[in-house]
């Protein structure tokens, strides 16, 4: 039996579409599932929807279940949410990622259960925060560390909703929005500007994606302190001043990505990512989710969104 289904395809540098899609019956092994929610991660996805993917990285971007190639068309997008309707796993809530499409037939390997503690709505983070989980497996933050978490997006406000329950530290989310104080205070950190950020730091974990951001992450370090780098900045290149107290205070820049496993760890993607969606039982999350639209809407949304229009974390996708 074939089923009919809806997916949305970047087509830089046009808004995108809804395409219908064909979805077959699951084979051994496979499952049917039909979406629930699905995220917009609004950082890479405005690089695949300005078609800013460099070609060197081609590869590299690809998601596991994408469509087309770079820089477009191209079906795009890994936090999605569903209903197993068909196959192993009948009737659980998943995680899986795929782009944002009405029903799929993916490996059941492919796949994560949801937690029952775990809200289906809540879940859809479950990307983002393993990515925060294998950024602070590299990082190795120790007890009593003074720590700086640098861009209050997605990624950076994850990275401190961790980072809240670690014991001893103290961890300041820094951000030139000043609204973003009130996802701090949901969070349990404290908050600050570029401008008045605490320095003396052990660690800054930077997630700003800007040249000012990265700068400035290198200027709150302690003498043998480390940034963490976990911004993505596509075809963008980027200057630091490495001739002024980079040398003399002996700092480290650490690149940190969610493709490989933290080799700090002995841990498999699976149960990294099993980790995650435990962690998403605490409803402090919550504060990442700013908005919601039906699916029909996201060719006028994801606009909307890239330009900063709709201010916004993580947008979930309704379905």
């Amino acid at each position: 039996m074939t089923r009919s289904a809806r997916a949305f395809w970047f087509n830089p540098p046009g808004p995108g579409e809804i395409r219908p899609a064909r979805v077959g019956d699951p084979g051994p092994g496979e499952v049917l599932v039909r979406s629930l929610f699905s995220g917009v991660s609004r950082g890479t996805e405005s690089l695949v929807f300005r078609g800013g993917v460099p070609p060197s990285q081609h590869e590299v971007m690809r998601a596991p279940f994408q469509e087309g190639d770079f820089p477009g068309p191209v079906k795009y997008g890994y936090l999605n949410v569903g209903v197993v309707e068909d196959g192993p796993l009948t009737g659980r809530t998943v995680f899986c990622l795929y782009p944002h499409q009405t029903r799929y037939v993916v490996p059941a390997g492919a796949v994560t259960v949801v937690p029952e503690g775990v809200p289906a709505s809540r879940a859809i983070l479950a990307g983002t925060v393993e990515t925060a989980v294998n950024a602070l497996w590299d990082a190795a933050p120790l007890v009593g560390d003074r720590i700086a978490v640098l861009g209050a997006g997605m990624v950076g406000c994850s990275v401190a909703g961790i980072l809240a329950g670690f014991p001893g530290a103290k961890v300041q989310l820094v951000d030139i929005d000043p609204a973003r104080a009130t996802t701090a205070a949901a969070l349990g950190v404290e908050f600050a500007t570029p401008a008045d950020a605490a320095g003396d730091c052990d660690l800054v974990v930077h997630a700003s994606a800007t040249e000012a951001g990265l700068a400035r992450a290198l200027e709150l370090l302690a003498p043998e302190g480390q940034v963490i780098e976990l911004s993505w900045y596509g075809d963008r290149r980027v200057s630091l001043p490495l001739g002024e107290n980079f040398h003399s205070r002996r700092l480290t820049i650490r690149a940190s990505q969610v493709g490989t496993v933290s080799p700090a760890r002995k841990r498999t993607y699976a149960q990294r990512l099993a980790l995650a969606l435990d962690l998403l039982a605490d409803p402090r999350f919550d504060a990442l989710i700013t908005g919601e639209s039906a699916f029909n809407d996201l060719p006028s949304v994801l606009p909307r969104l890239m330009s900063g229009e709709i201010p916004a974390l993580c947008h979930r996708i309704a379905y």
